[in-house]
């Protein structure tokens, strides 16, 4: 049951790592994008936008995975999981991993809910 409370934080870690990582690799194959997806992508992918955020997904991909600084790391990646949630739903028009995202962060944020009454 110890190691159980690890999962979300792993999944996250995996998650945002591979993300940020194939971003920078160009790996995998360019896939058809739904909604307008391709005209959002065309107006930020020049300007250093999704650069930016990709480093902070491997940063806070990499700070999840120890359990002394999960809750730095969750201050890094709400904003981006909720961000992948908006984007799902205004810009592509379709779901995709926009609400496992979010719901790993919700459940990791509150295991990690006492790291966080300070800011209350």
């Amino acid at each position: 049951m110890k190691l159980l409370k690890h999962v979300p934080a792993v999944l996250l870690g995996l998650l945002f790592i591979a993300g940020g990582v194939t971003y920078f690799l160009h790996v995998g194959a360019d896939q058809p994008m739904p909604g307008r997806a391709p005209e959002f992508m065309s107006l930020f992918g020049g300007t250093g936008y999704l650069a930016v955020i990709k480093v902070l997904e491997i940063i806070g991909g990499a700070l999840i995975l120890f359990p002394a600084h999960r809750a730095k790391a969750l201050l890094i990646l709400a904003p981006i999981a909720v961000n992948i949630l908006l984007f799902d739903i205004y810009i592509a028009g379709s779901m995709g991993v926009g609400i496992p995202v979010v719901v790993l962060v919700l459940i990791q944020a509150y295991l990690d809910q006492d790291k966080f009454k300070a800011l209350l």
